[in-house]
């Protein structure tokens, strides 16, 4: 009996850029996410040599989910 895994597909920062805004609507840079991965806050990312960072599809979701609230049908209920 075999398990398959289908390996993970890795976005550079500017292909995560463009999927956070595709998928969730959340409109980050890549130069915006190259300033979260030096200072914290960011999606998890992983690296690809010295310099390159990449992300999981998975970890791009999770970093929205993060940054979303909650469904709301009025501004009050932010607060």
């Amino acid at each position: 009996m075999s398990i398959s895994h289908q390996a993970a597909r890795y976005f550079s920062r500017k292909e995560a850029s463009n999927y956070l805004f595709e998928r969730h609507g959340i409109r980050r840079s890549y130069e915006y996410l190259a300033t979260l991965a030096c200072k914290g806050g960011g999606p998890v990312f992983r690296k690809d040599g010295p310099r390159r960072a990449i992300y999981t599809g998975a970890d791009l979701d999770a970093y929205a989910a993060s940054v979303l609230s909650k469904p709301m049908r009025s501004t009050s209920e932010a607060a």
